[in-house]
């Protein structure tokens, strides 16, 4: 008798990958082997983009070719441009997102090719054309155009400066690019499986990208971040502990706890943890920080649960000026160096994806016409 399914395919081996690991026991994230805690603070977000795409820490030559085709690849397409303003009026962030990525792979030069060499350049361009795309729709739904992008500033940079409209001070650029390193690839989670199942039908990369945007979308996956901050929002500042503390009785989840893989704290909070504090500090006003600190403190009491990467990324990207109901589009923003990344391997190495199943229904049903049912 086959083995019973394991339900979300848990601890199910789906792919080999060179990309990223996890320790689960340890709470260690490595990307290609590199530890998260080597890398964050210390290696820009196109520097990462580079190692899992092409498989190294790039030289300053290859960063410099590297970044030059990011800002050539930043420019949108006829189509794009042409339906930005109409989507803006008509779909929220992440069906918006979804939709111009696919309408971006008609205007893409390398859309008839699925070579290695041409992945490579789509990579580049999706990465590139990402925080375009959030930051012309919020424009688009705003009425307020959204400053040029300046070919001198990395995408941390230029981003802030499109979304805010104003020049970023350093800071606000480290930690914001800091943020994009931290959440470039993790491992076989749901919209990376998506990709990869997509691109092992030997689809196209766009495809594949829209299949993990889409996936990203579900509420189970992407969009804990801002229910993390809409959560800190409708608290007062004394009543943190006395609401956790109700809803938790009441069987509710905190949003942005616990971790389907980390068994202690997630490597990435612990980087988020000290610059949201830094940020708040900066503010001159560290409500929603100390607020986190202590739900935080709560959740632990309680239900002996860790922060997640979403939890601190909600205030970070809060003080940073990042609008609440975009905090998902950002994160597309960092995961797609990653999920293009995973699209490129699929084809490296490819076998189509199809797993068995097992069925529940009836059997030997009588067939009967339709005028006797």
């Amino acid at each position: 008798m086959a083995d019973k399914p394991t339900k979300g395919l848990a601890d199910v081996v789906a792919a080999s990958t060179a990309l990223s690991d996890i320790d689960g026991k340890a709470g260690r994230l490595f990307y290609r082997g590199y530890d998260i805690h080597d890398l964050a603070g210390r290696t820009t977000f196109e520097e990462t983009a580079h190692l899992l795409q092409y498989g190294t820490l790039p030289t300053r030559e290859q960063l410099a070719a590297y970044g030059a085709e990011l800002v050539q690849g930043r420019t949108l397409g006829a189509l794009v441009e042409a339906n930005i303003p109409e989507i803006a009026e008509k779909q929220a962030p992440m069906e918006a997102l979804r939709t111009l990525v696919s309408l971006a792979a008609a205007d893409d030069p390398d859309k008839d090719s699925n070579s290695p060499e041409a992945n490579l350049r789509k990579a580049a361009r999706l990465t590139a054309q990402q925080p375009i795309l959030v930051a012309r729709y919020h424009a688009a739904r705003t009425g307020t155009p959204a400053p040029e992008a300046d070919p001198e500033l990395s995408i941390a940079a230029n981003f802030l400066l499109q979304i805010t409209g104003r020049t970023p001070d350093a800071h606000a650029v480290e930690v914001f690019d800091t943020c994009l390193v931290l959440h470039a690839d993790h491992t076989m989670n749901a919209s990376t499986f998506a990709a990869r199942v997509c691109a092992a039908t030997l689809s196209d990369m766009h495809s594949a990208i829209v299949a993990a945007i889409g996936t990203l979308k579900g509420p189970l996956h992407g969009g804990a971040n801002e229910q993390v901050m809409r959560t800190l929002q409708s608290i007062a500042p004394g009543q943190v502990a006395a609401t956790v503390r109700a809803k938790l009785a009441a069987g509710e989840k905190i949003m942005g706890f616990g971790h389907r893989v980390y068994k202690t704290e997630d490597p990435r909070a612990t980087h988020l943890r000290k610059m949201s504090r830094e940020l708040a500090e900066a503010s001159g006003d560290d409500t929603y920080y100390r607020m986190s600190k202590e739900m935080e403190e709560v959740v632990f009491e309680e239900k002996g649960l860790y922060p997640n990467v979403d939890f601190y990324a909600a205030t970070v990207y809060h003080y940073l000026g990042i609008p609440t109901d975009l905090f998902t589009p950002v994160f597309s923003v960092s995961r797609m160096s990653g999920w293009t990344a995973h699209v490129i391997e699929q084809h490296a190495d490819n076998r189509l994806i199809r797993p068995d199943s097992e069925y529940i229904g009836e059997r030997d049903q009588k067939w009967e016409p339709i005028d006797a049912r």
